[in-house]
């Protein structure tokens, strides 16, 4: 029976480069817009009894298949020296069904999400955008700052903000920007939001006219980064229609009736296939609502099977006899 290959963690970190993310997550995106991929809708195990839930992720794509088991605790941290994401990765091989790979999902899906952001960016944001602002300076934020220095390396001004000082402090060091307030940051050329809270932080004023927001931080219902005016003002495109409406940064607007699905532009999937207009003019405002999407991880995952078999990284394990 071929074994199944192990990746920890250090593995995926040893093997991943952004460019090879970004790369990844472009190409899930452009066969999700063209039809190719296959995704059943999230599920969700809501534990309230434990302020958290499990999400099973199953897809196919280009020859691959796996399914991601991921949770979202946010109270983690504070309770048990925990992280609030975790994730467990299992890559099958479509024909067979043999479990070609068991890798770490929780830095995955911190790469992939980021470089979900600099996907958007280049698609949607102006050529000429020089200024990257980030609402929230958390472990996403330094993914997506990663990311953004492939799709974007003339970005000269970063703006970093959060209502934990080290944090934007240790972005702006990471960046070579600097810290700033909330309204700078959402002033910016691109800005990226990825805060935790349910409530608003972003107000539609703070805006400027031709500015591209990535909206990565709403997982859940009831919660969401931006003021719904800022959506109103902004042409939006999602990720997925069914994930967005349900936990995403429009799910709020969508509840209360003052966003619906015939006010979206369309999915990033739909633009980069060529489906799509993207941005049309240089003042107007675009969204991203980001998600996740399962095919971004089995993307991902694929390459970095493949990379680790080139390379002969991880641990080979019989699990059937």
């Amino acid at each position: 029976m071929p074994a199944t290959l192990i990746l920890t963690q250090s593995d995926v970190r040893a093997l991943a480069d952004m460019a090879m993310v970004v790369a990844a997550v472009e190409r899930a995106f452009r066969a999700h817009g063209e039809g190719r991929a296959r995704m059943p809708s999230k599920v969700y195990l809501s534990l309230p009894e434990h302020a958290g839930d499990f999400r099973a992720m199953p897809a196919f794509l280009d020859g691959a298949a796996g399914v991601k088991w991921v949770n979202s605790h946010p109270q983690n941290p504070r309770r048990y020296n925990l992280p609030s994401v975790m994730g467990l990765y299992v890559l099958s091989d479509p024909a067979t069904a043999l479990p070609l790979a068991i890798l770490d999902g929780t830095l995955l899906t911190a790469l992939r999400t980021g470089a979900a952001a600099a996907v958007a960016s280049r698609a949607l944001a102006r050529e000429d955008a020089r200024s990257l602002g980030f609402v929230g300076a958390g472990v996403q934020s330094h993914t997506m700052l990663a990311a953004h220095r492939v799709t974007h390396p003339h970005v000269t001004d970063i703006v970093c903000a959060d209502v934990r000082p080290d944090a934007a402090a240790a972005l702006a060091e990471a960046a070579g920007g600097r810290v700033g307030t909330v309204a700078e940051a959402a002033a910016c050329d691109i800005v990226c939001t990825s805060t935790p809270g349910g409530e608003p932080v972003v107000e539609a004023s703070w805006l400027r006219p031709g500015a591209h927001v990535n909206a990565m931080g709403a997982d859940a219902e009831g919660k969401q980064e931006l003021a719904t005016e800022a959506l109103l003002r902004a042409r939006v495109f999602i990720d997925d229609h069914d994930q967005a409406s349900h936990s995403g940064e429009i799910n709020v607007a969508f509840h209360e009736g003052r966003l619906r699905s015939g006010d979206l532009a369309g999915t990033l999937g739909a633009v980069l296939a060529g489906a799509t207009p993207g941005r049309r003019s240089a003042d107007e405002i675009t969204l991203f609502d980001s998600t996740g999407l399962a095919i971004q991880d089995v993307a991902l995952a694929s390459a970095l099977y493949e990379r680790a078999r080139e390379r002969g990284v991880g641990q080979a394990i019989a699990l059937f006899e």
